[in-house]
């Protein structure tokens, strides 16, 4: 069966820190790139940072750039998004998504960045 779980969310202060990590089942995780998505309430669900298969290339969202870094461990079956400097206004739920067809979501984790 093919599974995504995320874990590493919680709350946090403004500048602060956390690490999310996506472990994968039920597939040959380094064949398929891998992508962290967010959704805030009310808004879209909007991509976060995308990674290749074998780790080679990353891409981030304008609004993260810089302050957050995807990476993976494919001997863990792992990919993971430290998220630095965090902001309000990254209060959402983080999903991580195996891309490719066919798409898998993780059920999500919160993240919520207040005072």
């Amino acid at each position: 069966q093919v599974r995504l779980v995320e874990s590493g969310g919680g709350s946090v202060q403004p500048g602060g820190s956390l690490r999310l990590s996506c472990a994968a089942s039920g597939f040959t995780f380094s064949n398929y790139g891998m992508s962290w998505y967010r959704q805030a309430p009310g808004k879209e669900r909007e991509l976060v940072a995308t990674i290749t298969n074998i780790g080679s290339s990353t891409n981030y969202g304008d609004s993260v750039k810089g302050r957050f870094t995807i990476s993976r461990d494919n001997a863990k079956n792992t990919v993971y998004l430290q998220m630095n400097s965090l902001k309000p206004e990254d209060t959402a739920v983080y999903y991580c998504r195996r891309n490719g067809w066919p798409t898998v979501w993780g059920q999500g984790t919160q993240v919520t960045v207040s005072s």
